[in-house]
């Protein structure tokens, strides 16, 4: 994928006044859904089945509480429903039984009962096997295909496949990451890795990048591969902004994670005015009602009604 050069300001659309890199498979079809990511932004949830999640440290744990989390969302506008049963962050072994256990059943009951499209956040073959012949139809790994085996589970199956950029083993720690230059070199790792998930057969149309904000990276850096998303995104294929109330919105503003909403609504807002299309959000209806009227300054879509001024 060298041949994709990263976006410059000046290449902006006729008459638009906003620069959006053009997507080679706009139109995805997963599961029940079809989305036009030319013209639509969509907000997945987060659904986390761990004591130890980062944001809601367990809230969710309980098998109830996260199914209810996931149909609300759904209900609350949500595009895409993510369900984790283990944190990327260090931490003791999860055995791929116990994770399957935590997130089978979720993705079971939000398939049962919502057309929402369902992700299961792993990176475990196994698990993704499990989940998709539940329903599932992405796969969201946020290792980058730390486990050989994942991208040729998801070629053999109609599930999309989200490669996010990170360094570290899984649940193991990084500390101090270094870049020379942080763009540049997730970008080149992420070309990398799609490159590795086409060779093991997964169709370009099926795949989903993501930049990794935090995950092995200070808050500098995680800023800085805000403001320059166009390298990212100009990749060609829907990027993935998993931004909300993560430590480089706590740090930059000197808020704790219940404080971050609103710096999490703004770094999800830049990251798709440069071109991201899925936005990884908690705050479901704050998130969507954000990206429904950034979608309408844009020209994606209509207002709803009309009646001022006229």
């Amino acid at each position: 994928m060298s041949h994709h050069r990263p976006a410059a300001p000046h290449d902006l659309l006729p008459g638009e006044g906003v620069y959006l890199p053009p997507l080679r498979h706009p139109v995805r079809t997963i599961g029940a859904r079809t989305f036009d990511f030319d013209r639509r932004i969509a907000v997945m949830a987060i659904v986390n089945r761990t004591p130890d999640s980062f944001y809601d440290q367990g809230a969710t744990f309980a098998l109830d509480r996260a199914v209810e989390a996931a149909l609300a969302a759904a209900d609350a506008g949500a595009d895409w429903i993510d369900i984790g049963g283990a944190k990327f962050a260090p931490g003791p072994e999860i055995t791929a039984g116990e994770e399957l256990a935590r997130v089978l059943p979720v993705v079971e009951a939000v398939a049962a009962e919502r057309d929402v499209v369902i992700s299961v956040d792993t990176f475990r073959a196994d698990v993704a096997v499990a989940c998709i012949a539940a329903g599932a139809r992405v796969v969201n790994d946020t290792t980058g295909l730390s486990d050989p085996r994942l991208a040729a589970v998801v070629a053999d199956s109609p599930a999309s496949l989200v490669l996010t950029h990170s360094l570290a083993e899984p649940r193991k720690p990084y500390p101090r990451p270094h870049y020379d230059d942080v763009a540049a070199e997730v970008r080149h790792h992420l070309e990398q890795r799609v490159d590795r998930a086409v060779a093991a057969g997964v169709p370009e149309e099926r795949l989903f990048i993501d930049p990794g904000h935090d995950l092995n990276k200070n808050t500098r850096h995680s800023l800085e591969l805000t403001r320059r998303m166009t390298e990212i995104t100009s990749l060609g294929l829907p990027t993935l902004a998993a931004v909300s109330n993560k430590d480089f919105v706590g740090e930059s503003l000197g808020a704790p994670k219940p404080e971050r909403t609103e710096g999490s609504i703004v770094a999800a807002t830049v990251c798709a005015l440069l071109g991201a299309r899925v936005v990884r959000m908690h705050d479901v209806r704050a998130s969507v009602a954000a990206m429904r009227m950034l979608e309408a300054v844009l020209g994606f879509r209509e207002p709803v009604f009309e009646v001022h001024n006229l």
